[in-house]
């Protein structure tokens, strides 16, 4: 048996305790322990630290700050009118729309599934957002 500070494996251990743990579970931690001195070694000596210019998602994680309550009631006010103005759309122009900006389709895999050309996909979803732009202003001008 042999005894391990709480405190060196936890952090966030304010007191100083110990408990007694099998040789097998001190094992378990010694090797955990050494595993990630070498991967953080690894990672110093490969110069291999993260970039805010990835495109992987850690700005956007760094930067995201808790919204406030008013900040949330008006994204989902905001969302509502946009899904509301899509939905007044002609079907074929809304599902265009839809899959470009939803699903992040490109426009030629559009075209493709619906056997028209990009420029016909490009044009449709142009003068839809233009129709799109119009319900909003329309929206905020009776509201």
């Amino acid at each position: 048996m042999k005894k391990l500070r709480l405190k060196d494996e936890y952090p966030w251990f304010s007191s100083d305790e110990y408990i007694e743990i099998t040789d097998e579970i001190a094992e378990v931690f010694a090797e955990f322990n050494r595993n990630e001195k070498n991967h953080t070694e690894k990672l110093r000596y490969h110069r291999a630290f993260y970039s805010l210019d990835a495109d992987n998602g850690i700005e956007k994680s760094i930067l995201f700050v808790s919204a406030s309550p008013q900040e949330l009631y008006e994204r989902k006010v905001t969302q509502e009118e946009l899904y509301h103005a899509i939905n007044q759309l002609p079907e074929k122009q809304a599902k265009r729309i839809y899959a470009h900006f939803f699903q992040d389709m490109t426009m030629t895999q559009i075209g493709r599934i619906e056997g028209v050309s990009k420029m016909a996909i490009s044009k449709s979803i142009d003068s839809g957002l233009r129709k799109i732009e119009e319900i909003l202003k329309m929206g905020f001008t009776k509201g």
